[in-house]
């Protein structure tokens, strides 16, 4: 059990203003206005992105979590204003859950250091040192609310990304307290994410050691397209054995993700009102992408790079003329979590140097 100090019963908002800083603006051109000094490989000597053909995998060099401390002595009770309107005591942090849709939450518990006391994950979750955990999401992302309870755990780390929400609420009524967290998907929301987690278990100072290392390596991994050349446009596509087919917008994470590398997200360019649309074959020949980005699992639900061909419109496009596909894992590419800017780096390496 961690080594709590009393000397705690202090008010943590889990819904603080996202920081400003990540946030990435680009020009009319779709480049950044300022990259960061610290930012990026060297680009000078790049091939123009548009030359290059063929499928790629962003793969993160590293998946394990690195605890910025180890067995922090966290300081309670904590009161927590919940994203959900609710006021939640943390008194106990011996038997923690953290699960989301992308498992953002139970990479920032890692990585403050309390992975021992986590004892269930959702299908999310998905780096190594969480492997041996139960899953609590057995049909896919929905919670369980039998297999939550034979946990027994002591609070509840979750988001509206996960639910269904009478779950949550059944957990309540069983006395457990669940604090819900924000679930927006931002560059500048990853400080705020991890300060919330680490106030709501009573490690608010293991936060602001995790949130310095998070940001360092968000601005070290920055890369942007070559100089000598326009700024690549971008589709994420998000698919499931064929019968979905969404293009990601503003708000999907994506779009941070893409502008990040210095790319056009074409969501976002063609002017979609929400993070995630259904696609005609039309408007995607139209939004023209140079590059297609999709997660691994669905990507190989329609068959690979041969199967994605088949979907009406791909063929018509840069991306598809070129095979130009990138996959990412699905546990890692819009996690948002302290190992962001490894994935940035990863997705850049894909894009630009496969």
């Amino acid at each position: 059990m961690p080594n709590a100090d009393a000397a705690g019963d202090s008010v943590v908002n889990a819904c603080p203003d996202p920081v400003e800083g990540f946030a990435v603006s680009v020009d009319a051109d779709g480049r950044p206005f300022e990259q960061p000094a610290s930012a990026g490989r060297d680009a000078t000597n790049r091939p123009d992105p548009r030359t290059l053909s063929g499928p790629s995998t962003a793969e993160i060099a590293d998946e394990n979590i690195h605890p910025v401390v180890n067995d922090p002595a966290p300081k309670l009770p904590v009161t927590v204003e919940s994203c959900d309107g609710e006021t939640v005591q943390v008194t106990e942090t011996s038997r923690i859950l953290a699960v989301d849709l992308y498992g953002t939450l139970a990479e920032i518990v890692f990585s403050l250091g309390m992975g021992d006391y986590v004892v269930g994950r959702d299908t999310s979750t998905g780096f190594p040192q969480a492997e041996h955990l139960p899953v609590v999401t057995p049909g896919a992302h929905d919670l369980n609310a039998e297999a939550i309870l034979d946990l027994n755990p002591s609070v509840v780390l979750t988001d509206a990304s996960i639910g269904p929400p009478e779950v949550q609420q059944q957990l309540r009524d069983a006395g457990i307290p669940v604090i819900f967290f924000d679930d927006a998907r931002t560059l500048g929301g990853v400080p705020s994410q991890i300060r919330a987690v680490a106030g709501a278990l009573g490690v608010p100072e293991v936060g602001e050691m995790l949130v310095e290392q998070t940001e360092e390596e968000i601005l070290g991994s920055m890369s942007w397209a070559p100089e000598d050349a326009g700024p690549l446009r971008i589709a994420f596509l998000y698919t499931r054995g064929g019968a979905v087919q969404l293009l990601a917008g503003p708000g999907s994470g994506a779009d941070a993700m893409i502008q990040a590398i210095g790319a056009i997200d074409v969501g976002t360019d063609i002017g979609l009102g929400r993070s995630f649309t259904q696609i005609t074959s039309e408007a995607l020949i139209e939004a023209s992408p140079d590059v297609i980005i999709m997660m691994t699992e669905g990507l190989n639900s329609i068959g690979g790079v041969g199967g994605l061909a088949k979907i009406p419109g791909v063929a018509q496009t840069p991306a598809g003329e070129k095979q130009r596909v990138v996959d990412m894992a699905d546990t890692q590419l819009l996690s948002f979590g302290p190992r962001t800017g490894r994935t940035i780096a990863a997705l850049a390496e894909a894009v630009y140097a496969p």
